[in-house]
């Protein structure tokens, strides 16, 4: 048997898992193959003999092209490289179809991407957090928390309850607003009484680096309401409205580049969760578009 033999038998091996894993990420059959037609070219390139857990890089590899697609939603340019036998089946189509509810499927189209990714890698695979971090470029806590509050908003039924975006950016800027005047009763209206503030690592030393200038205290997390408003109350002066990830949130910027983001959580019409990054490895994986005044 050739080497090119070998690599397709290979691939043919994982190639139904492989599907399963971008159809649920993707929601779609045709982008399905179209992540599987890209993790073979990445095949292809590789020095796949060197690798000692054919199966897991090619998971890995596919779950990062899906975090890459949900991110763009471009439509593919390139010429399709044929695939081993099997491709494009439509009895393979219906198992895809099959492998997971529609009820799920409308939920996960609320996640962000990297939440998304994270849940289906955890929850539906079983993927440990410190492989799902790699692909992700978080840390393990972070991807942690990705899965966890992915798995809260879809629980909750988060397609129901949430508001669109236009509602949802008047809550960003309700919440800025009241941070910058120091309202702490308008503050409170906006958050949820069971609202968590988590905080990275570079937020916490940035913070403690800045106590003398009136810098919060932070701590990794905080929970309730109160004690969330205490803290920004009559702060955030220079965050701006921004669209992270496709979802409402706000950012630090300094000539333009983001230096710290707040990403939020909505329940209906209050701010449940909202994480401060300032990590400039979890920012640069971040897709961050300032909101120009009055958008």
């Amino acid at each position: 048997m050739s080497d090119g033999e070998w690599l397709e038998r290979r691939f043919a091996e994982n190639r139904a898992h492989l599907r399963k894993v971008a159809f649920r990420m993707l929601g779609s059959p045709a982008e399905a193959d179209d992540a599987v037609q890209e993790t073979w070219v990445r095949l292809a390139r590789a020095d796949a003999a060197a690798v000692e857990n054919l199966g897991g890089w090619l998971t890995t590899v596919v779950a990062r092209v899906c975090l890459d697609m949900l991110r763009t939603r471009r439509t593919r340019r390139e010429e399709p490289l044929a695939l081993p036998d099997g491709a494009g089946d439509p009895a393979r189509e219906l198992e895809l179809a099959d492998s997971i509810g529609p009820a799920l499927l409308v939920l996960l189209e609320t996640l962000a991407p990297a939440e998304r990714v994270a849940f289906v890698l955890h929850d539906l695979f079983e993927l440990p957090f410190d492989e799902i971090a790699t692909i992700v470029g978080r840390s393990p806590t972070a991807a942690r928390q990705l899965a966890s509050r992915a798995r809260r908003r879809i629980r909750r039924g988060s397609i129901e309850t949430r508001v669109d975006r236009d509602r949802q950016r008047e809550v960003v800027g309700a919440f800025l607003a009241a941070s910058r005047d120091g309202n702490f009763d308008a503050l409170l209206s906006v958050l949820d009484p069971a609202a968590v503030l988590y905080a990275d690592e570079a937020a916490l030393r940035a913070a403690a680096a800045n106590a003398g200038r009136g810098a919060p205290a932070l701590a990794a997390e905080l929970h309730g309401a109160a004690p969330i408003a205490d803290t920004f109350k009559g702060r955030a002066r220079g965050a701006q409205p921004a669209l992270i990830d496709g979802e409402p949130g706000a950012v630090w910027a300094v000539g333009g580049t983001p230096r710290g983001a707040f990403l939020f959580v909505f329940e209906g019409e209050k701010i449940v969760e909202i994480e401060l990054v300032v990590e400039p490895d979890r920012l640069a994986e971040l897709a961050i578009e300032i909101n120009p005044p009055g958008r």
